[in-house]
């Protein structure tokens, strides 16, 4: 039905008023479920150093009857350590923005400020999930942090002619050549964990997201699944129950598709030197300018406490 003559409508009047929602709807990634789960320290200086000791393996021990006892050699500890790398952005804000009323919020500063420290954040925890190795500060050269597989150098499952890193020596991984994720894999690394002291029932898998559809996929339908609540990450984690203790499965969107990982978060650490700030860049004209940085460094108190498996498809 066609419009009555000389109506007055919306579309030809010049004084309604814009129908914006007071509210910025933002779908973006902003989990960092790693970094979460970690530890949380004090960095003292550019370069973090600490120490590992282990037990000899038990043994067959008998002695005679007044033996005449001998000096048995001792293993001195392993020193680890790792740089600190900085993150930073920047964003500029003028005065006329600043001033105007607009939606989501009064001030466009703070809405900008608080944007950039959750995608800084996510910068920590894509540093943290990588195979990198630690390198020193020096003229034209940014530091770096080893990532979490720059560590993994025990209970790792390989491709052929994979290689696992060596972070005395501080070495990266060399990937290997690819193969599917599969529960024997699984049990293996969880095998080697065990044998090597790890506390199988406060370990964690971290799972990309084209492996962990195959994890439910090799495990759908099966018993070995539980449920457990993680107050840490105030979520209902999924639970592999295998012969070697539970495992909690956790996505990690910031990881290579080729890897997953399993932690015990006990022995890692995020150690900040310098917490995330806001600085104020010189002032140019009418813009506030400003730089927000955080300074850090992972700590793998011990490598043998989590496990790997590699150059998945």
């Amino acid at each position: 039905m066609a419009q009555t003559a000389n109506t007055y409508a919306t579309f030809n009047s010049p004084i309604n008023r814009e129908q914006l929602m007071d509210k910025i709807w933002n779908v973006s990634v902003k989990d960092t479920p790693f970094v979460k789960l970690i530890g949380k320290g004090k960095a003292d200086g550019a370069f973090d150093e600490w120490s590992t000791d282990e037990y000899r393996a038990a043994k067959q021990n008998k002695v005679e009857q007044g033996n005449n006892a001998t000096r048995t050699q001792r293993t001195p500890p392993l020193r680890y350590g790792n740089r600190t790398q900085i993150v930073d952005d920047t964003f500029g804000v003028t005065g006329t923005q600043e001033a105007v009323e607009k939606a989501g919020g009064k001030s466009e500063y703070s809405r900008q400020l608080a944007k950039t420290m959750v995608e800084l954040k996510k910068d920590i925890e894509f540093a943290c999930l990588q195979n990198t190795t630690a390198i020193a500060a020096a003229a034209g050269v940014a530091p770096q942090a080893r990532g979490l597989f720059g560590f993994m150098s025990h209970n790792v499952s390989l491709g052929v002619n994979g290689v696992a890193a060596n972070p005395l020596t501080n070495t990266a991984a060399v990937d290997g050549t690819l193969r599917t994720f599969t529960e024997d894999l699984l049990k293996d690394v969880l095998q080697k964990m065990f044998d090597n002291g790890a506390d199988m029932e406060e370990s964690y898998i971290l799972l990309p997201s084209s492996q962990r559809t195959k994890f439910d996929a090799m495990l759908g339908g099966q018993t070995r699944f539980d449920k457990a609540e993680d107050k840490t990450l105030t979520a209902t984690l999924d639970v592999y129950v295998g012969p070697f203790g539970r495992v909690k499965a956790v996505n990690a969107r910031h990881m290579r598709q080729r890897e997953i990982a399993i932690i015990n978060p006990e022995f890692l650490e995020l150690a900040v030197l310098r917490p995330m700030k806001d600085t104020p860049l010189g002032v140019t004209g009418d813009t506030k300018d400003v730089m927000v940085n955080c300074e850090f460094t992972l700590r793998d108190y011990n490598p043998k406490a989590h496990g790997a498996i590699l150059d998945l498809n």
